[in-house]
């Protein structure tokens, strides 16, 4: 739980001090492009380190900050765990030598300089936007996205592991092309082929164990918003196929890896790297890695039909907020206590019985943040147990005036 926020220059924002109710939910109300969502992406910033709307964290220094001889963000927080800690990230632009400038990201942990991988599990954060029906519609990147953003919060391994594989796949990839124009060695494969073995082990293990778990809740959570008339399951399909016997000839009834027969990282390595091995040939011929977790796809299906394909526009948000649901449910069942829970003009998207049915389930269990342009769509009884802030120009002004 996040107890006091602070921000300098973070998007629209010069400066905000904020202290957050614990279980009462928030709900932020404005007009667009005054605030409200870039109060949910600080705080989803300091649980992951990165902007869930921009990849260049450039973008989330004030624009009024450019002619500052050193233009910064600064993000801070009151986490509220075992014990109290500040975490504190500042974004800034520093000036070189010659005259250009150099972005830098410094962490810090009560006042002590960290790597991000140190940070992992302090705040734990799971948003819902509009757009999340990408993780039914969308590309296969987006459905990885989701299951890195999730185990990345929580497992320092399985950080490390997917840090390292994002580096050494585009060196693994560049030495495919410079092989395919006869510049340099195949036995130089072998340094990259083991690295990429073990640390894609890991991530496709650890995949398999978490979507495996996530199903069962989000199938409960699908059942009750579909009157039990339907039943979502989850296809994951692996850039790499493992077997229990490291034959790679068990075979499943629908594509992909049965979610109840798990794999170590110790058993998927040897045959992650075989499989390297024999694929070397096609590889070098197209000058790109064909096998990994990095070409991962996950499935989403509704009684045993691909929901992207086949579903309606209603079943595809039924099983979007079952996921949301359940990933709310499985991060407190790792580390026991649940995530901040942000909605970024999600309510408006639902219809009154989803609505209903959601915020049922997250009222008064978690710390709450939700963005709105209309309060009419909450009823009475809600917005007055709820905290009502109204934002306007970069300030947040408390209560519903």
């Amino acid at each position: 739980m996040i107890e006091h926020l602070s921000l300098t220059n973070f998007r629209n924002y010069a400066r905000l001090e904020l202290s957050l109710p614990q279980k009462q939910p928030v709900v932020l109300h404005g007009d667009n492009a005054q605030g409200k969502t870039s109060l949910l992406e600080a705080l989803y910033y300091l649980a992951t380190f990165k902007s869930p709307y921009t990849a260049s964290d450039r973008q989330l220094i004030h624009w009024r900050t450019e002619g500052d001889p050193l233009p910064y963000a600064r993000l801070a927080a009151e986490v509220q765990g075992r014990s109290l800690s500040r975490v504190e990230v500042t974004l800034m632009l520093e000036r070189t030598p010659d005259n250009t400038q150099r972005f830098r990201k410094v962490i810090k942990l009560n006042g002590v300089e960290k790597r991000m991988m140190d940070m992992v599990g302090l705040v734990n954060v799971v948003l819902f936007l509009p757009q999340d029906l990408t993780l039914v519609e969308g590309a296969p990147s987006e459905r990885r996205r989701f299951i890195n953003d999730t185990l990345a919060q929580v497992s320092r391994e399985y950080f490390e592991a997917l840090d390292q594989y994002e580096r050494l796949l585009p060196q693994r990839n560049a030495l495919l092309r410079r092989l395919a124009e006869g510049r340099g060695s195949r036995d130089e494969l072998e340094y990259w082929d083991d690295k990429l073995a073990g640390y894609g082990s890991v991530l496709i293990a650890r995949r398999q164990r978490f979507l495996r778990d996530l199903e069962g809740r989000a199938q409960q959570a699908h059942l009750e918003l579909t009157g039990r008339r339907e039943t979502l399951t989850l296809h994951y399909q692996p850039g790499f196929l493992p077997t229990a016997e490291g034959d790679g000839q068990m075979s499943f009834p629908l594509a992909g890896l049965d979610l109840h027969r798990e794999l170590s990282a110790e058993q998927i390595r040897p045959q992650f790297a075989a499989r390297l091995k024999a694929e070397q040939d096609e590889s070098v011929e197209k000058g790109v890695t064909l096998s990994g977790p990095h070409r991962d796809e996950l499935r989403l299906c509704i009684n045993e039909r691909d929901t992207g394909l086949y579903g309606s526009r209603g079943q595809a948000r039924t099983a979007v907020l079952a996921l949301k649901l359940a990933e709310l449910s499985w991060m407190r069942a790792q580390t026991g206590e649940y995530p901040i829970l942000m909605l970024d003009e999600v309510v408006a998207e639902l219809d009154a019985h989803r609505r209903a049915f959601l915020l049922e389930r997250i009222d008064g269990v978690t710390q709450t943040l939700m963005t709105t342009t209309e309060l009419e769509i909450f009823t009475k009884t809600f917005l007055q147990r709820a905290a009502v802030w109204h934002v306007d120009d970069g300030k947040i002004h408390t209560g519903a005036g």
